[in-house]
């Protein structure tokens, strides 16, 4: 009986693959069978990541991802793609009344614009294979709650829903399918970067009916189930994962 979870001769373009949510995916793609072509600005950490993975089928480019020209070349030297899972991203917890034109630029630039370009290039450069799949890294901020100090960060990330609804139709005549995930707080270097304790990171994980915040691993999980054939009849839908967060 043939495995739909498998993802055997497929190859994956992972975005933010240096750490966190995105090395997850890549360690999990890799496992599962799959060629994986990993894009970060950290060079060392992708060099990492390509380590822990142990292949050598394992493809790296360090580029920064707001760059067009950067990212026009990038995706003109990889090979066609099954998957794409758009993960890069930033978090940057600020009032709305303290936020500057220059942190909507540069949030926005990170965590809405690059992956636009990202997928119009592919589209453009007909990197996508017919059947392919795209993942988006959303989250529930912006989308299922809102979160003081995430004002900028919410909407960035319910912007590429927004973003997705749409793909979704423009791409389902060539069978390609496009998905977001939205996790809740997961531990990841990101949130080490936080002006919060870590004695008040533990006291917000305690408003998540699961006791904690995520692990990278446990996003990958549905990232991976959403680029594999277990999942050809899915697309424009939103998978939260959340620990019961937004159930409360």
């Amino acid at each position: 009986m043939q495995n739909p979870f498998s993802l055997e001769n497929k190859t994956i373009l992972i975005t933010g693959a240096a750490s966190g949510i995105g090395r997850a995916t890549a360690l999990q793609c890799a496992g599962l069978g799959a060629k994986i072509v990993l894009l970060d600005l950290n060079e060392q950490g992708l060099k990492e990541t390509q380590q822990f993975i142990g292949k050598e089928d394992v493809e790296i480019k360090a580029l920064d991802l707001t760059d067009l020209k950067q990212l026009e070349s990038m995706v003109s030297e990889i090979p066609k793609v099954d998957g794409v899972v758009s993960n890069a991203g930033i978090v940057l917890s600020l009032l709305a009344k303290f936020s500057e034109p220059s942190d909507m630029e540069r949030i926005f630039k990170i965590n809405t614009f690059s992956h636009i370009n990202l997928i119009q290039q592919l589209i453009r450069q007909k990197k996508l294979n017919k059947g392919a799949s795209i993942v988006f890294t959303s989250s529930m901020s912006g989308v299922y709650c809102g979160l003081a100090g995430g004002s900028l960060y919410g909407a960035t990330k319910s912007a590429l829903l927004g973003y997705t609804k749409a793909l979704a139709l423009e791409l389902a005549p060539r069978g390609i399918r496009v998905n977001t995930v939205h996790p809740g707080m997961i531990e990841t270097p990101l949130t080490k970067d936080t002006a919060l304790s870590r004695e008040l990171l533990d006291e917000d994980a305690k408003n998540y009916p699961l006791g904690r915040y995520g692990k990278p691993e446990e996003i990958a999980y549905a990232i991976v189930y959403l680029l594999s054939d277990a999942t050809v009849w899915m697309t424009g839908s939103q998978l939260l994962i959340d620990g019961g967060y937004s159930v409360k």
